[in-house]
């Protein structure tokens, strides 16, 4: 099914008995040397977005496995450098310049946050630095045109917002719906595929739209402005501290509206437990990743590789937490166009070898969902499927979404 939107292993030994022809091939960017590359990272390790800071803890964890057993990435350690911003635009405006003009970084990776990155955007691209795999779903980082620099990885939050809202659509088109969103572009990216979902007539039963700042310390009162506005289904788009905050406080007044959550604050771990999972029992959300708490995949080759990764590299880490299982899939989707690069490891290749990606498979992906990219298109990840909290995990349901991102 398709939803439309507008929119060799080269040995790093040896090195000193390479030929003045051999070292006249290699191409470097800033950042780059024989024997290292130079990675920068933003990622909110405090504030109210702190949930995602498991992220960047364990891509740096992955990073010190490859350089400690593999010598790096084509013989050049990875030196990752991830900073924290708190989740504020200002500071990540600071950090970025610091990254790029005092740390000389080849690139940035997974830097997160819709707000964060909107922030750096501009200046990234006219510094002609890569901003790659954005960990945010906005549909803006799928720009190759005016902004050649920058690329997402998630589906992003248009189409994903689409899919709930034809879902209500077809199975509940009475529906009087409330909707509690971000104050952000997170939360105008979602919303406007929401509404794009439904039908002019189904528009009209959105009976209240409440948002909140993510410097807010609770979301209690606008849930009681939800219910009290007789809407039957809420949309929640919000991040984990607040998603938790959300289904506690819809649990406590005894509201029972058919309940969908976007899959940034779906985590087993970060929202779901801390809510009390009898809270969350047939929430609807979409993934794209397998849900390791759900026992049906335990014997699987990847989830035993990344339990045992998790085991030994990062084990302080909360395996139930859903940013250690999504920054591990990212993390090898940035591996492989490292390698790609071979020799010639400058900014423009980079970004030339992750806009040509051909159906590549990354560990934790559910199945079929392959990585796809080419210079007009700038979505990696175009597929979800459905799913509903039962018990303690998410249960797929329905058919794999094939979402054409394409403008």
């Amino acid at each position: 099914m398709k939803l439309t939107r507008r929119t060799a292993l080269l040995g790093g030994a040896g090195i000193s008995i390479i030929s003045r022809a051999g070292r006249a091939e290699k191409k470097y960017s800033t950042g780059v040397t024989d024997t290292e590359i130079k990675v920068g990272q933003t990622m909110p390790y405090s504030g109210n977005a702190s949930a995602y800071g498991v992220a960047g803890r364990n891509q740096a964890a992955y990073f010190r496995m490859l350089n400690e057993t593999q010598g790096g990435i084509n013989g050049r350690k990875i030196n990752f450098i991830s900073l924290d911003d708190g989740y504020s635009p200002p500071k990540t405006v600071e950090l970025a310049r610091q990254l790029v003009e005092r740390d000389q970084v080849f690139c940035l990776f997974y830097p997160l946050g819709t707000q964060t990155n909107t922030a750096i955007h501009k200046y990234m691209n006219q510094k002609k630095v890569p901003q790659l795999f954005v960990a945010s779903g906005a549909s803006k980082w799928g720009d190759p045109k005016e902004f050649p620099w920058t690329m997402g990885w998630q589906p992003d939050y248009h189409t994903e917002g689409s899919i709930y809202g034809k879902h209500i659509l077809t199975t509940k088109p009475d529906a009087k719906i409330g909707i509690l969103r971000q104050n952000d572009d997170m939360g105008v990216d979602y919303m406007s595929g929401f509404r794009e979902g439904l039908t002019e007539k189904v528009k009209k039963n959105v009976v209240a739209e409440v948002s909140y700042e993510a410097t807010d310390p609770t979301v209690d009162s606008q849930i009681l402005q939800l219910r009290n506005s007789g809407a039957d289904v809420f949309f929640e788009i919000t991040t984990p501290k607040f998603a938790a905050q959300a289904i506690k406080k819809v649990a406590e007044i005894g509201w029972k509206p058919v309940h969908y959550l976007v899959s940034v604050a779906a985590s087993v771990g970060a929202v779901m437990r801390p809510a009390g999972v009898e809270n969350g029992q047939g929430i609807i959300t979409a993934q794209y990743l397998k849900d390791v708490t759900d026992p049906k995949w335990d014997d699987e080759p990847d989830v035993k590789e990344w339990r045992a990764f998790m085991a030994k590299w990062n084990p302080a880490a909360n395996v139930l937490e859903g940013s250690n299982v999504s920054s591990y899939a990212a993390v090898h989707g940035f591996v492989h166009v490292l390698k790609q690069c071979g020799d010639e490891l400058t900014r423009e290749n980079l970004m030339r070898q992750a806009a040509n990606i051909k159906d590549l498979t990354v560990p934790l992906m559910l199945p079929g969902v392959k990585v796809n990219t080419s210079p007009t298109d700038f979505y990696p990840l175009q597929s979800l499927q459905m799913a509903r909290f039962e018990g303690d995990h998410w249960v797929l349901f329905g058919e794999m979404l094939s979402l054409d991102n394409k403008a």
